[in-house]
């Protein structure tokens, strides 16, 4: 399980309405948003589901790549597979903060858990099928904003939010 001294960290793109895809697929392409997913996780482990890790082209490099899903049998590639959260967070020990990646089911089982959530929020409404758990904001505090508009390249507006979990 977490130690105290690690800061479980969820990290998502979000739209206005929670919408984190489609049909196993990312909504919107933002190359700076993927970038700084890169910049922040390089190094890390990562949590995700199965379906979150079959929508990756390989295991992400330089990470350790931890997969939970309910299937015994199944095995990846260049990745951890394990069956409980508590499988999952011992693999993240000896670091100091592990990422939690997706896909919705994911964020919703680890949100206990996390200390931290970076969010890119774009600004704007979008059909899907998988969602970011809502968040309880007597829970969390915003502690950064940083806004970025629409390009020729992104034709949305977007931001980059931080939130910390409260002490309870």
């Amino acid at each position: 399980m977490l130690n105290s001294s690690q800061e479980l960290t969820l990290i998502a793109a979000i739209s206005e309405n929670n919408a984190l895809g489609k049909d196993n697929q990312l909504i919107w392409h933002l190359s700076e948003d993927l970038k700084r997913f890169k910049r922040l996780t390089n190094g890390h482990a990562i949590i995700m589901g199965r379906k979150t890790f079959e929508s990756l082209p390989k295991a992400l490099p330089n990470r350790k790549n931890i997969i939970l899903t309910q299937n015994t049998t199944y095995q990846a590639n260049d990745a951890w597979v394990v069956h409980s959260i508590e499988a999952a967070l011992t693999l993240t020990e000896g670091d100091p903060q592990p990422f939690v990646i997706g896909g919705g089911q994911i964020y919703q089982l680890f949100l206990p858990f996390a200390k931290r959530i970076e969010l890119t929020l774009v600004h704007h409404h979008f059909e899907a099928d998988t969602f970011f758990p809502e968040l309880d904001l007597k829970y969390w505090k915003q502690i950064h904003e940083e806004k970025h508009q629409c390009t020729a390249d992104q034709p949305f507006n977007y931001s980059y939010l931080t939130y910390q979990k409260k002490i309870q």
